[in-house]
């Protein structure tokens, strides 16, 4: 017979293993090319050296003549907090007691809830390895009959609730996107209360400034990992605007910029929509074929002499990242766990109501050590 408590074991035994490894591997293709660890992790905080230049003590010298001086090697430490996230699971004390002599329909009911928790996961954690860590999602630039336009919708879907914030940093309150217009790149929401104006920021619920560190951030801002950029020339990667159409050329240049300056070798593409389109257009117009792969996580994909090229959504429009993912780490105090009261229990009765939910909770951020070694071609636009 099912009950509360073979739920709990069920969840704990055998459906977190599977969560895991699904949430690790299956919610975005980069994310699975990183590697994950608990290195460099002290207290609440990630502190790691990156190593950058080479070793110093080579050189010639006569037969009898003095060895070269010995130097080591150059070394910068990197700091950050770990990031807190949050997955949660909710089940109903009606579904439980109506699946109590089955079984299987439990199992479905579990199932059930796992594949809602990796489809929020897959949009929640793919836009976070591609934002700056702010949890911005979209800026407000008109008010069309009091309905907002945003600036871009890529972060954007039905369901996602949101925090309001003016341009002078106030909060105007949290509400819940109801519809998208992506002709006018406008949406409904459900809290009346809340007036946009143009200048307002839109940010996931209680996630302003808490998410991990992603390619964004690497890309812009003055500092990163509490280090100044300009103080340190290699924490700058290479970006360029294109202002036109792709094509082999621009692509291999850049791969080669990395190879030739940081000894960087691109193992990853990552582009929006139209730039995906403006290299199709590329190789059609030579008549040539365009190779196809699959990835670890059963992603397939494009490819570029053997470089996986990935289309993701939360690519900024007319860009294309060009990435050394052995450089990245996403370092954690531990994998994805429950939390669990003082008892040990995961699932836990909502506050007057008849349902129960268990958190899933990973505590991280990720860190590249080799910055100068990524690329970022923007202003690509189809021919």
């Amino acid at each position: 017979m099912v009950t509360l408590q073979n739920a709990e074991n069920a969840l704990k035994t055998v459906y977190l293993g599977t969560m895991t490894d699904l949430l690790n591997t299956r919610v975005n293709p980069l994310l699975s090319k990183i590697e994950q660890t608990t290195a460099d992790v002290w207290g609440k905080e990630i502190r790691t050296a990156a190593r950058f230049g080479i070793n110093g003590g080579v050189g010639a010298g006569d037969e009898d003549g003095d060895l070269p001086a010995a130097y080591g090697n150059n070394y910068l430490q990197f700091v950050t907090t770990l990031k807190n996230l949050y997955g949660q699971i909710e089940i109903s004390d009606k579904a439980i007691r109506a699946s109590k002599d089955g079984s299987g329909a439990f199992t479905d009911l579990l199932n059930a809830e796992l594949e809602g928790l990796l489809t929020a996961s897959k949009f929640n954690l793919g836009r976070m390895l591609y934002g700056d860590g702010s949890g911005l999602l979209a800026g407000v630039v008109a008010s069309m009959g009091g309905r907002p336009k945003c600036d871009s919708m890529r972060n954007l879907i039905e369901g996602l609730v949101i925090d309001v914030y003016s341009s002078s940093g106030e909060k105007k309150g949290t509400t819940r996107i109801k519809s998208l217009s992506h002709s006018d790149n406008s949406f409904a929401w459900d809290n009346s209360s809340i007036t946009f104006d143009a200048g307002d920021r839109l940010y996931v619920q209680g996630s302003r400034d808490k998410e991990i560190t992603g390619l964004g951030a690497i890309f812009n801002g003055e500092t990163i990992y509490g280090v100044s950029k300009s103080d340190h020339p290699f924490l700058n990667p290479y970006k360029k605007n294109l202002g036109g159409p792709i094509d082999e050329i621009v692509l291999q240049e850049a791969i080669d910029k990395l190879d030739n300056t940081a000894g960087s070798t691109v193992d990853y593409i990552a582009c929006s929509q139209d730039a995906k389109y403006s290299y199709i257009d590329y190789m059609s117009s030579y008549k040539r074929n365009i190779d196809v792969m699959e990835l670890d996580g059963g992603f397939k994909t494009l490819s570029y002499n053997g470089i996986p090229f990935v289309y993701d959504r939360f690519v900024p429009e007319g860009s294309m990242y060009l990435l050394n993912t052995k450089a990245f780490k996403l370092h954690q105090l531990c994998d994805w766990r429950f939390l669990e009261t003082e008892n040990g229990k995961i699932l836990r009765q909502n506050q007057g109501k008849p349902t129960y939910t268990a958190t899933l909770v990973k505590y991280c951020d990720l860190i590249c050590q080799k910055p100068n070694g990524q690329a970022m071609l923007t202003g690509i636009t189809r021919s």
